[in-house]
């Protein structure tokens, strides 16, 4: 009985072990056709190519950063740009080159470690396209804020009107995407470059001021012009740093409805012609007031 036992355990105990033995044996067999001299040298030329690449790409890198940095600097001082501008280039055209290197430097690891990249570049060149389809507007700004800060279009502190969206304002921020105006009243528009078309600067050269007097033309043109040319003599001499050319009187102008002005026109800096025609406005209604002159005050309106 005893004996029967003792041998219906070992055939127990040798069926469980078997599997076991079989698969401790069929690794033992793969572990010795491992040829661990062709991949010690396999992982060692791969290692060596990785190195090499990693310092190849620095060292590209370095370069690129040095002759972008030295012909920002030599640029900006040879040509008179805003620092926003000169800025917002530098940091384009090195993104640009960051993304181009690691591009090129992904590639290369992946070839090295054998990864078969065509066919990763054909996946990535459908799902590609896709992305491209909703991502036309994104691209559309990058490419109109690109040629809006290369052209020289408009600049920080410029006051733009934009006509296509109704939009005017003094720029605050010229950036790749968008561009911001702030209006008059503190408004702060954020602008997606692509929606512009058509800019207005008024910050490029010096403005034309234009100043209408309302008179009452039976009281005397000639003492009425001679008051109103003192009030110009007076700006002219207030602000001989601003006005560019002098004030002149143009003459009688007709606004309609029996209604007439002596128009004033003279050029000045840009940006000053808003407070000079203001103060000429409230310089000629002074003179003509102590000249006795009247000024109409009856509205205008418009012709039938």
């Amino acid at each position: 009985m005893l004996h029967i036992l003792a041998q219906t355990t070992d055939s127990t105990g040798s069926s469980l072990t078997e599997p076991a033995v079989r698969q401790l044996n069929a690794f033992q067999r793969w572990w010795d056709t491992i040829d661990w001299e062709k991949v010690t040298g396999l992982l060692i030329s791969k290692g060596l190519m990785i190195l090499f690449l990693i310092l190849l790409f620095s060292v590209l890198l370095r370069i690129c950063d040095f002759l972008v940095e030295r012909s920002y600097q030599s640029y900006q001082k040879r040509q008179k740009f805003s620092e926003s501008r000169m800025n917002t280039l530098n940091t384009l055209i090195r993104n640009v080159i960051h993304y181009t290197l690691g591009f090129f430097f992904i590639y290369s690891l992946l070839s090295t470690l054998g990864v078969p990249v065509g066919s990763l570049l054909a996946g990535a060149g459908i799902a590609g396209l896709a992305i491209g389809l909703g991502a036309q507007g994104f691209m559309n700004d990058i490419i109109t804020g690109f040629f809006i800060i290369m052209e020289q279009q408009i600049d920080v502190g410029d006051y733009v009107i934009l006509s296509n969206l109704a939009i005017e304002g003094t720029v605050t921020s010229v950036g790749i995407r968008t561009l911001e105006l702030r209006s008059a009243n503190g408004t702060v528009h954020f602008i997606p470059n692509r929606n512009i078309t058509t800019i207005s600067n008024n910050s490029r050269s010096n403005m034309q001021v234009i100043v209408d007097i309302r008179i009452e033309p039976n009281e005397g043109l000639d003492k009425i012009k001679a008051a109103i040319q003192t009030a110009n003599d007076k700006i002219a001499t207030t602000y001989k740093d601003e006005i560019q050319t002098p004030p002149t009187i143009f003459g009688l102008v007709d606004l309609g409805n029996s209604n007439y002005a002596i128009r004033t026109t003279f050029y000045v800096l840009n940006g000053q012609q808003f407070k000079i025609k203001e103060d000429l406005l409230a310089a000629s209604i002074t003179e003509l007031n102590e000249a006795g002159l009247s000024i109409p005050s009856t509205p205008i309106l418009p012709a039938p």
